[in-house]
């Protein structure tokens, strides 16, 4: 088994043994549709345009927060100095798609590992008047 799969395999075990009641979230599994023609009601033509960009690899960030520093400042950066950010702590964090802020989320750490577990997405109306 490679690497990745033993990876996601802790992930998967760590975050249904959090969804077991151990805890005081309530956190439900979201029910997601399928990407199909008919549930999307697309034709033929559309559904083979849909399937050629499925596969194009993305970049996805997390973005805890901003600061604007002076060159002088950023030069006297060295290891244990502080940068203020633009966030107050426990404020969610944005995820951005290709720079394109798509949900907010919180910090979650399995098996010492980061991850973020989405708290609020961006509605498809809301992503296209940003980009106007």
């Amino acid at each position: 088994m490679s690497d990745d799969q033993d990876t996601m395999d802790e992930w998967a075990a760590a975050l249904a043994e959090a969804e077991g009641g151990e805890g005081g979230d309530d956190v439900q599994a979201a029910e997601l549709e399928e990407l199909s023609e008919t549930s999307n009601n697309l034709n033929e033509d559309e559904s083979r345009k849909l399937e050629t960009i499925l596969d194009i690899p993305v970049n996805i960030s997390m973005e805890v927060g901003r600061s604007k520093i002076s060159i002088r400042n950023l030069l006297q950066l060295n290891q244990g100095s502080v940068v203020e950010l633009d966030r107050v702590a426990g404020e969610p964090l944005d995820v951005l798609v290709n720079g394109t802020l798509i949900a907010h989320g919180e910090v979650v750490v399995v098996n010492d590992k980061f991850g973020i577990r989405l708290t609020d997405v961006i509605s498809q109306i809301e992503r296209i008047k940003k980009l106007r």
